[in-house]
């Protein structure tokens, strides 16, 4: 183009990333502002680039009509015609050229804020277009300027946003460093930059690991879950769709070489591989690491609530710092976990059995469908505590009960029951052994010979 304007138009839109049509539509909408402030007329005014000239026309409208209301809007159709001959017609319009060397510095200068307020506009638009599909991709840039703790990035010629809030504490920046952050959000009405970054999103180990790893590259390792506590700790849950494959060993890599480079990247965070699994047991157990587990039970599937017992000097280790391995282990597992020693545990089923048998019903062994009498006739048999009643011949407990035999071998795998349920959660089976059966109200067993005077009885 020979035309200064137009040069001028075709520099900044490639410099912006923006069309040149974009570039004139807003001088033109900045001229059309200054003349209606110059003229401060009701006249329907409209402004055209002359691509030819490079200069802005301004006219002003009006309107053929039959009969002329609003002589600055409107002409008559026989004066048009005195003008245009027969081809003007009602409702056509007809553009009068105005003069705009006469707008003067002060519709200059508001063209130019025109002109730069539409040029930023566009460009916010283009990016947000350019990136508003790239959300969570990882990108590079330079530290440009710092802005109330904030770092302004220089990246791909569009500065973008790494707040406060999304930086690590164990990373800090000067002006010119290199910096790779994953993009968190693209905002399209904003004063300042649109690209918000984040070092702090799970999503960012996720995408290193990605770029280190080919077997989650290709899809042969798959990560099931991230959390992280950005410069601390972080936990990663891998998968291998292949038998053959160990998932966690080929993150880490030879040596460590894979994870290490994840490391240094991120200024030192410690990162645990841990294998998933469907079993939330076992990846409970794994989510744990690097502490030993010794017992993973489940205690509420709805509510998703784990009790983890461990060793006693394995407590520390499994609760982390200020909580942190147990609180991103369940992040990580989505299942509340209640983690406790050995020592712990063992105290909390002691004062269990203390609280049963303080307790009225202490040590009372259900027998389903006997009635008080058979009851009574057991009690005086000698035949109320677990072991006699596991001991006794099947026939022998079917004549005292006064019942048959199928009914006698289930209610002995009834107290069998209770007596492995007991011992499971007790550890102390010589406890439960001793339980003896539910007896009528108002009596009391007389004592067998080689029964202990403590045997616990209900009333």
């Amino acid at each position: 183009m020979s035309n200064p304007l137009q040069q001028t138009i075709e520099a900044l839109a490639k410099e912006k990333g923006i069309e040149p049509d974009v570039i004139v539509t807003a001088i033109e909408d900045a001229v059309l502002t200054a003349s209606r402030k110059y003229y401060r007329s009701t006249e329907n005014l409209r402004t055209k680039f002359n691509h030819e000239t490079g200069q802005v026309e301004l006219f002003s409208v009006r309107q053929i009509v039959e009969e002329v209301t609003d002589p600055l809007t409107e002409i008559s159709l026989a004066e048009a015609q005195e003008l245009y001959g027969d081809e003007a017609e009602v409702d056509m319009e007809i553009e009068f050229p105005k003069p705009t060397d006469v707008l003067g510095r002060i519709a200059a200068q508001t063209a130019k804020q025109v002109i730069f307020q539409k040029v930023r506009e566009a460009e916010r638009d283009n990016v947000y277009a350019l990136y508003s599909d790239r959300v969570s991709e990882v990108v590079s840039g330079t530290v440009k300027r710092f802005e109330n703790g904030d770092i302004v990035v220089d990246t791909e010629r569009v500065e973008a946003l790494l707040p406060r809030r999304e930086q690590s504490r164990a990373e800090n920046y000067t002006t010119g460093d290199r910096v790779r952050a994953v993009i968190r959000e693209v905002n399209k009405n904003t004063k300042g930059p649109q690209i918000i970054l984040s070092r702090t999103d799970p999503t960012l180990l996720v995408k290193m690991f990605e770029q280190e790893v080919p077997e989650i590259y290709d899809g042969t390792v798959t990560i099931r879950g991230a959390v992280r506590e950005a410069g601390d700790r972080a936990k990663v849950a891998v998968h291998s769709r292949e038998r053959d494959v160990d998932p966690v060993g080929a993150c880490v890599g030879m040596k460590g070489t894979r994870v290490q480079a994840i490391i240094r990247e991120l200024r030192g965070e410690k990162i645990d591989i841990v294998e998933w699994s469907e079993d939330p047991v076992v990846f409970v157990t794994n989510a744990i690491s690097p502490a030993r587990v010794q017992r993973v039970t489940v205690v509420d599937h709805e509510e998703s609530i784990v009790e983890v017992v461990v060793e006693d000097r394995q407590l520390s280790l499994a609760i982390g710092k200020k909580g942190q391995n147990v609180r991103l282990a369940a992040k990580l597992t989505g299942w509340r976990i209640d983690i406790k020693s050995e020592e712990e545990k063992r105290r909390e089923v002691e004062a269990q059995f203390e609280e049963l048998e303080e307790g009225d019903e202490a040590g009372t062994l259900m027998l389903p469908g006997l009635d008080e009498t058979q009851l009574l006739r057991l009690s005086e048999a000698g035949l109320d505590t677990a072991d006699r009643l596991l001991e006794v011949e099947t026939a022998a407990l079917a004549e005292v009960a006064g019942v048959d035999e199928p009914t006698a071998r289930d209610l002995q795998a009834a107290v069998q029951e209770q007596v492995a349920a007991a011992t499971r959660a007790a550890g102390t089976p010589d406890d439960v052994d001793d339980a003896s059966i539910a007896q009528p109200a108002g009596t009391t067993p007389p004592p067998a010979a080689d029964a202990p005077d403590e045997t616990p009885t209900v009333e």
